[in-house]
């Protein structure tokens, strides 16, 4: 762990990815937790009007970074696309917190934001790029690090601008903190990343259609949706977990902030250790593994008739957790090793089926049970979800074989 911490300070073309992106983490922290609350409660946005927003501004961050991770493999550097998105940013979530208004907050949301979210898979692009000189364990060990730095940010963030907030009429003055934030990676990327990204453009670069067919292969696609269908249940637990909390468990919305962020905080170590993890093991089979743990950590909520039960259940809810955060990174990535840029826009991808896939199962969940009964059908879909990709490794290593 150490020497991955000491590579990563050495080498400019990770440490200013790596910092910039333990910055962008801010934009993510100090918005998403008071998103809601400033569109429907202060700006008196409808229910409807509201998910239709967050629905189409999904549409907006998956396509921006699928473009753009297929126009960053062609370009020299990376580095006037993040400084473009860091200014898309600033503009975005400063004129949130500057001019208190639905149109502007809907505009916003729906373009700018988005574009600025999708800096997160370029400074992903540009680590792969540089990681792909190395030996695989070290470039795993590299991506658990610093997507574990990322979620440090998560966990301090969200409690910070509660504090400062504590006594505020409004929650826009968060969004100037995200355009601060934003300010903060134009300016890294601006002055001391002047060479960062890949050497140069592959000697041939396939058009723009075809590249984008290489996502639509069924090889590259089928494993895009089990990563999604993993992902998922992170995504089915953060619905979840605060209800079961309010309810079956007998907590209050304390222990909804509590837990939230203790779970943040312990998926950093845990990052690192399935890093290590996959210095020694298949990505696949350390993935999972740390599937299984969720699973059982989602079967166990189920069951959950006391605050204390859900504490008890912190260590699996975050090693689980970190595994699913983490480890799809690399997995993605391995898909289409030869593009960085659209090898790392998969991650977007995987977020914007797996979004889905969360409501999917929590409507379906609540439809035929209560919230417990909901996390019961996650546990049962991730059980199937591992059996798949456990399957298709299998099926890929059959293939390699000399008939």
């Amino acid at each position: 762990m150490s020497s991955t911490l000491s590579l990563i300070l050495r080498d400019n073309r990770i440490r200013i990815p790596a910092v910039t992106l333990v910055a962008l983490a801010f934009t993510y922290a100090s918005t998403a937790p008071y998103q809601s609350i400033i569109g429907i409660n202060e700006l008196n946005l409808s229910n409807g009007t509201y998910s239709a927003l967050i629905f189409f501004s999904a549409i907006v961050n998956v396509t921006t970074s699928l473009t753009l991770g297929i126009w960053s493999d062609r370009l020299k550097e990376r580095r006037p696309l993040v400084l473009g998105l860091s200014v898309a940013g600033m503009l975005g979530f400063g004129s949130i917190a500057i001019f208190h208004s639905p149109a502007v907050f809907v505009v916003s949301t729906l373009l700018l934001v988005p574009m600025s979210n999708s800096t997160y898979s370029l400074l992903f692009a540009s680590l792969r790029a540089r990681t792909n000189q190395m030996d695989r364990g070290q470039a795993a060990g590299i991506t658990a690090t610093v997507r574990a730095l990322f979620s440090g940010s998560w966990a301090l963030a969200p409690g910070m601008i509660g504090l400062y907030l504590v006594n505020s009429s409004s929650m826009t003055p968060a969004y100037g903190i995200a355009a601060l934030a934003s300010c903060t990676c134009f300016c890294l990327y601006f002055f001391f990343a002047p060479g960062n990204g890949t050497a140069g453009p592959a000697p041939d670069q396939p058009g723009f259609m075809a590249s984008l067919k290489r996502i639509f292969m069924p090889y590259v696609l089928v494993r895009v949706i089990v990563m999604a269908l993993l992902f998922g249940l992170q995504r089915l637990n953060s619905m979840l977990l605060p209800l079961i909390i309010t309810h079956s468990g007998g907590g209050s919305v304390v222990d909804v902030g509590f837990i939230a962020g203790l779970t943040a905080f312990l998926e950093m170590p845990f990052m690192m250790i399935w890093g290590m993890a996959q210095r020694r093991f298949r990505t696949v089979h350390v993935l999972a593994f740390g599937a299984l743990i969720y699973c059982a950590y989602l079967l166990l909520l189920g069951f959950a008739a006391a605050p204390w039960h859900i504490y008890a259940l912190l260590l699996l809810n975050a090693c689980g957790a970190a595994a699913i955060l983490s480890v799809p990174i690399t997995y993605l990535q391995d898909l289409i090793a030869d593009r960085p840029g659209l090898g790392t826009s998969l991650i977007s991808l995987n977020t914007f089926i797996g979004t889905g896939i969360a409501a999917g199962l929590f409507a379906f969940g609540t439809s035929i049970s209560d919230y417990s009964g909901t996390a019961f059908v996650g546990a049962a879909a991730g059980f199937a979800s591992i059996g798949a990709l456990l399957y298709l490794e299998s099926a890929r290593r059959h293939a390699r074989q000399p008939a």
